[in-house]
C-alpha cells in the first residue's frame, strides 16, 4: 500500500505532464498554419479537460477510496465556479454594456446596489477564499448530519442529488442575485489583463496543471497514509472498524470535505477557461456524468478518474461534432459495457493483476489500522 504508482508509472506522469506544459508553448511561440503551432481552442479544451479531470479525482477520492457515492459533486463545482465568477464580474467594472459598476444583470433586473454577500467581491483573494470556505463550509455542515445519522449506501446518494436539485432551482431564480438563468459571462479581466488573451489563456492553463498535479500527489499521499487505510476499511467494512474502537464519522467527514474542496478549485479554474457559469452546472445530471468518468477510467485508482475524464469527455467532444444526437445513447451504452464487462474500468485492463496483488483484503485492511 505504501506504493501506489510504480517508478515507470511516475516516469510516464512526468513526460505526460512536461508534454502538456508545450501545448501553450507551441500556441505562442509558432504562428499559425506552422507544423508546430497548437490552435486556441485546443489549449481551452485540454484546460476544460483537466478541470474535469481534477473534479473526477475528488469524488474518486470519496467513492474509489471511502465507498460513498455522492451524486452531487456538480454543486461543489459550480460553489467554486460561481465564488470566482463574482470577482470576474466585478472586475469587468464600467466596461459592460450599461457601463455601470454593478454586474450587467443588476442594472438590467433594476438593483440599485450590490447585495450584502456581493461585498468585498471585487478582491482577487477574498474571492479565492470564498472558493475554498463556502463549499467546505456545506460539505462540513451537511456531512456531519448525514454521517452522524449513519446515512448511506442509495440513501445518501439520493440526499446528495437532491440538495444539488434544490440549489440549482434556488440559483435559477433572478432574485437570488447570482444572474437567474443566464449565469455570469462576458467576463473581461482578471488581475488586469485581457481574459481573452493567449497570454492569459497560457497562464490559466499551466495554474490548472500545476493544481492537477498537486491534487494527485495530496490525494496519493492520504490514500496511502494510515488515514487511507481508515478510509479503505470504512468503504470494505464500517461495522467492524467500529468495533475496534474507531468512530468513522470524522474521517467520513474529512474526507468528504477536502473532495467537495477540491471539486470547487476545479470549478474555480474551469470559469475563466469557459468564460460562462450558469445553474445548468448543477444539474443532477452533470453529477452522474462525474460518476461515468470514475467508473470508466477505475475506481479506486486515482489515475484512472483523470483516464476516464479525459476519455468520456474526449468521445463527447467528438460525439457533439460529428453525431450530437447520439451522445447520450452511446454514454449510456459505455456505462453499462463498463459496468458489466470492466468493472475495473480502463486502467483495469492494463494492469489487474497487479493491481490484485497490492490491493490488502478488507481483513488485511482493518488489521493494518490496528
Amino acid at each position: 500500500m505504501n506504493k501506489l504508482f510504480s517508478r515507470r508509472t511516475w516516469c510516464a506522469l512526468a513526460g505526460l505532464a512536461l508534454l502538456a506544459a508545450l501545448l501553450p508553448a507551441c500556441n505562442l511561440a509558432f504562428p499559425p498554419g506552422h507544423a508546430l503551432h497548437v490552435p486556441d481552442y485546443l489549449v481551452g479544451l485540454a484546460g476544460k479537460f483537466m478541470c474535469y479531470a481534477l473534479a473526477a479525482l475528488a469524488l474518486d477520492l470519496v467513492w474509489g477510496y471511502t465507498g460513498i457515492l455522492s451524486l452531487g459533486h456538480g454543486l461543489f463545482f459550480a460553489l467554486g465556479g460561481y465564488a470566482h465568477g463574482m470577482y470576474l464580474m466585478r472586475a469587468i467594472g464600467r466596461d459592460g454594456v450599461y457601463q455601470s459598476t454593478l454586474p450587467d444583470f443588476m442594472v438590467f433586473l433594476d438593483w440599485k446596489e450590490l447585495p450584502w454577500y456581493w461585498a468585498m467581491t471585487d478582491s482577487f483573494w477574498y474571492c479565492l477564499a470564498l472558493v475554498v470556505l463556502v463549499p467546505g463550509a456545506l460539505a462540513f455542515v451537511f456531512g456531519y448530519f448525514a454521517f452522524r445519522s449513519r446515512i448511506k449506501g442509495v440513501y445518501f446518494s439520493i440526499i446528495t442529488q437532491a440538495l444539488t436539485y434544490a440549489c440549482m432551482l434556488l440559483f435559477f431564480r433572478n432574485d437570488t442575485g447570482f444572474g437567474g438563468n443566464n449565469g455570469f459571462t462576458d467576463f473581461k479581466r482578471i488581475l488586469g489583463f485581457s481574459i481573452t488573451a493567449p497570454s492569459t489563456k497560457a497562464v490559466l492553463y499551466l495554474v490548472t496543471l500545476a493544481f492537477l498535479a498537486g491534487a494527485l500527489l495530496l490525494c496519493r499521499w492520504t490514500v496511502t497514509s494510515r488515514l487511507g487505510r481508515v478510509l479503505q476499511a470504512v468503504r470494505d467494512s464500517e461495522a467492524r472498524l467500529m468495533f475496534i474502537g474507531y468512530n468513522p464519522l470524522w474521517f467520513k467527514l474529512f474526507v468528504w470535505t477536502l473532495s467537495a474542496i477540491l471539486c470547487a478549485i476545479a470549478g474555480a479554474l474551469y470559469v475563466p477557461q469557459v468564460g460562462i457559469i450558469n445553474p445548468s452546472e448543477m444539474s443532477p445530471a452533470n453529477s452522474i456524468e462525474m460518476v461515468v468518468w470514475v467508473a470508466v477510467g477505475g475506481r479506486g485508482t486515482l489515475l484512472g478518474a483523470i483516464l476516464g475524464a479525459f476519455t468520456v469527455n474526449g468521445l463527447k467532444s467528438w460525439f457533439t461534432a460529428a453525431f450530437p444526437d447520439l451522445w447520450l445513447f452511446a454514454l449510456g451504452l459505455l456505462f453499462i459495457l463498463v459496468t458489466l464487462l470492466m468493472q475495473k474500468g480502463l486502467l483495469g485492463l492494463r494492469l489487474p493483476r497487479r493491481a490484485q496483488r497490492t490491493a490488502p483484503a478488507p481483513r488485511q485492511e482493518l488489521e493494518e489500522v490496528v
